[in-house]
């Protein structure tokens, strides 16, 4: 299967204030956003892609003149895929606070002629929410034929068919969950606290210093990846092989692990904003739809209308497949229509990204459905011809 091709990030300014969950506002914000397709003459056809943590707009695709710059979730999105881009018009954004485009820390803040820095906002997966609604309705989508995301991605997902029951046919809650566990915060606090004592953080306000708070980022990076991968993936891929022939008997590099882990935090300081990273964490953090219903998710997802498939990993410790389980009971008992499928495959969580066929089978039938549903309502809706 071939890839959607080169694709162009595009913008939209929205002057209107935007009200946040935590009481504040953000007034003249931009997001930046990528289509894949072409949406159909009653703008049905319409599926958003919600990204998690470090991802963003750019689902699939290249960019010109840059073939390393493949899309976070190619191998899900584009031509004949299990997202297929000759059926459906595809729309990923930019979250709020991410430092891919959309406004965030390291923008002009307009009140005071510098980068937000530490004063931007605290968002949380609902305010995501609601901006991308103000996205789709200036692009005239009532309503999305699925919304779709993995991880943080599952949580907006999840989010929409609470907060906009109408406007989503179907849901794809892909290796998440309804809320973080303790351990799951404990994690983001740590890589947080790792930000926040760097030097160089200037409790936020580095860009004003020229230096970036890499020690920082490099730990919480390292952190988050190990809760990504499985114990079993890890002692495949490294096992307890030596960087060397022999220990060293230093604080340096022994273990291919370690190696392993200091690359990915390397790379990963080179290219991520630290506020963003404070901020997406405590986003995860906040999420928990049944808080407002004394922990009752049940009741939380009652005035949900959508279609919903739920994909868990079993070695996914990290949004266990209990949380999803927990999903289905809890649409089931609203005697909603729900899809689960858990995949018993050796990746941890980024299982959701990789190439898993059974994975990918399931998630290309229920896309076939979703196709199938969407054809007959278009037929459905076209006069016919009387009988001569």
């Amino acid at each position: 299967m071939k890839s959607i091709g080169v694709v162009t990030p595009q913008s939209m300014h929205f002057a209107d204030p935007l009200p946040l969950q935590s009481g504040a506002s953000l007034s003249d914000y931009t997001l930046v956003y990528e289509t894949y397709g072409t949406l159909n003459a009653d703008r049905s056809n319409a599926v958003l892609v919600c990204h998690a943590l470090n991802a963003s707009h750019h689902v699939a695709g290249t960019y010109e003149g840059q073939p390393k710059s493949v899309g976070w979730w190619d191998n899900m999105v584009g031509p004949g895929k299990p997202l297929d881009t000759g059926r459906f018009f595809v729309i990923g954004v930019n979250n709020l606070g991410s430092c891919f485009g959309s406004t965030g820390p390291m923008h002009t803040n307009p009140a005071t002629g510098k980068p937000y820095g530490a004063a931007f906002p605290v968002v949380t997966v609902e305010d995501w929410v609601h901006a991308q609604a103000r996205l789709a309705d200036r692009l005239s989508i009532r309503k999305f034929a699925a919304v779709m995301g993995g991880s943080l991605g599952g949580m907006q997902a999840l989010a929409w068919s609470v907060l906009y029951p109408d406007r989503v046919a179907h849901c794809l809650v892909i290796a998440s969950t309804p809320k973080l566990s303790a351990q799951n915060i404990a994690f983001n606090d740590v890589a947080r606290q790792a930000i926040l004592s760097d030097p160089d953080f200037h409790d936020g306000d580095f860009y004003a210093y020229g230096v970036v708070p890499k020690r920082g980022l490099r730990v919480a990076r390292m952190v988050g990846h190990i809760t990504y991968l499985s114990d079993d993936d890890m002692a495949e891929k490294f096992g307890r092989e030596l960087r060397n022939a022999d220990y060293q008997f230093g604080f340096g590099i022994d273990f291919e692990i370690e190696s392993y882990l200091r690359y990915q935090g390397d790379k990963f300081s080179e290219y991520f904003d630290a506020n963003t990273y404070l901020l997406i964490t405590k986003a995860l953090d906040y999420f928990d739809p049944a808080r407002a219903h004394g922990g009752d998710l049940a009741a939380a997802l009652a005035n949900t209308q959508a279609e919903f498939l739920l994909v868990s990993f079993a070695t996914d410790w990290r949004f266990a497949p209990e949380r999803s389980r927990e999903m289905v009971q809890a649409l089931v008992k609203n005697e909603r229509r729900v899809t689960y499928a858990e995949i018993d495959a050796p990746h941890g969580h980024d299982a959701f990204l990789l190439d898993d066929s059974r994975y990918m089978n399931v998630v290309h039938a229920y896309y076939d459905k979703v196709w199938q549903q969407l054809a007959g309502v278009v037929v459905a809706a076209q006069p016919q011809k009387e009988a001569a």
